[in-house]
């Protein structure tokens, strides 16, 4: 039988009701064998998720709070959950065991015991052994990933365990000690899963029905994205498509397992699948979705006869090396050059750039230009459909808006346009308009 590893987010596990969702979704498909639980989320707006609960407590033991002060919101929520659905686990003494790590432990250890308590629970509700992340999820001395010892003991896992709760979003260190991800890290323990236990199919659910075309904050009830590959998902999580973390599709990618974004609270829905290029559709004439974000800047240089001036980019981009910052694009004429970045960037620093710029490049003329925010527009069908920058460029300008910048990556999958950060909404309703409302 093949095999599907199933990762729930923190609003698909908040209480009892989700956890009783979350268990039909998994016995619906024998298959479902393997399953990464994220700490609970938010039960309603105006809640906490479990996650900055344990930080707080952790704060406020290291600073003097007694434990069971500090820690009552945490026990609150899992004993709730517990309560409800009838669960006989002893969590008193797992509460013993946080007491004692917060005393001799680490935030990374506090954070990650939402996944750990939440494991242990939906593993007695779901009747799966549970299985400790720190003992199957391990990283090296530098903090990245130890592959080969992790997949190693995923597979061994696997071979012994027909089935299991993994939770997310931690492993174990090189000193011994519990390690996170980042935050939203769960996605990438079920990626890890995924690949260790050679899954037919990573499953990650979560409280939308996949991947929308655009940003449903600013365009009302935009189409969901059926099929999309893994390059076009890169491209639009890095402008600002959050459903997944970004860092999750790499283990699944490197073996050509697929990834399917479901929705918890409507389980019929098919979702968004994530695939291998080669098994996604080319949308000749169309394109996949519009992303974007706020937040840049652009340096602007201007100097005559740059294109002349052999190691000219050399020299600018040396200053941002030695200052440890990395920029996002090069718009470049012949004699200009834009740099952009993030804005933060330059906090505290602008004025030392452009004089150090000034000194290693003798650009005639250079100043910064903030409040700009950028649009991606992304889709593999583009390279072979003639008009669609034609198309983009008349939507923007219909919309009354002035474009400040351009650039096309060599792929040739996206078009980046910078536009000011007042006209930001605007301009991604009015690309949505153009290219998804038929």
């Amino acid at each position: 039988m093949s095999v599907t590893v199933v990762k729930f987010g923190g609003s698909s596990l908040a209480d009892a009701a989700q956890f009783q969702k979350v268990a039909a979704i998994v016995r619906a498909d024998a298959s479902r064998r393997y399953v990464v639980p994220s700490a609970p989320g938010k039960r309603c707006s105006g809640d906490r998720k479990v996650t900055d609960l344990l930080y707080a407590s952790f704060d406020a033991v290291r600073a003097g709070e007694p434990f069971e002060t500090a820690f009552a919101p945490v026990r609150e929520r899992f004993d709730g959950i517990a309560r409800e659905l009838s669960l006989d686990v002893d969590l008193e003494s797992e509460y013993r065991a946080i007491e004692r790590g917060y005393a001799d432990g680490s935030r990374d250890f506090a954070a990650s015991r939402g996944e750990y308590l939440n494991g242990r629970l939906l593993a007695a509700y779901l009747g799966f052994p549970f299985v400790d992340a720190a003992d199957v999820v391990f990283f090296d001395a530098s903090g990245r990933l130890d592959e080969t010892r992790t997949y190693a003991a995923i597979r061994e896992m696997s071979q012994r365990l027909p089935q299991a709760v993994i939770p997310g979003f931690y492993g174990r260190g090189a000193d011994g000690c519990v390690r996170t991800f980042s935050r939203g890290g769960s996605d990438i323990s079920g990626a890890i899963v995924a690949r260790g236990v050679g899954a037919a199919l990573y499953e990650n659910w979560t409280d939308v029905s996949g991947f929308s075309v655009a940003d449903p904050r600013l365009v009302t009830n935009p189409r969901v994205i059926e099929t999309i590959s893994f390059a076009e998902l890169r491209e639009l999580s890095y402008m600002g498509a959050t459903v997944l973390h970004e860092d999750s599709i790499f283990p699944v990618r490197a073996v050509g397992i697929p990834i399917n974004i479901r929705n918890t609270n409507a389980p019929e829905d098919p979702g968004t699948r994530i695939v291998q290029a080669s098994d996604a559709p080319i949308r000749t004439g169309k394109v996949t979705g519009v992303a974007g974000k706020r937040g840049f800047c652009v340096i602007t240089i201007e100097k005559d006869m740059m294109n002349s001036e052999v190691g000219f980019t050399r020299k600018v981009l040396s200053v941002l090396e030695r200052h440890n910052i990395s920029y996002e694009h090069l718009p470049t004429g012949i004699d200009t050059l834009g740099i952009v970045l993030h804005a933060e960037l330059l906090d505290g620093i602008e004025d030392q750039l452009l004089s150090e710029i000034q000194e290693a490049a003798s650009p005639d003329h250079i100043e910064v230009v903030r409040n700009i925010a950028l649009l991606a527009v992304v889709g593999r069908g583009m390279v072979r459909s003639k008009g669609i920058a034609a198309r983009l460029l008349s939507a923007i300008a219909g919309a009354d808006i002035n474009i400040r910048m351009i650039d096309q990556g060599s792929s040739e999958m996206n078009i980046i346009i910078g536009v000011d950060e007042a006209d930001f909404e605007r301009a991604v309703r009015a690309v949505y308009v153009e290219f998804f409302v038929y």
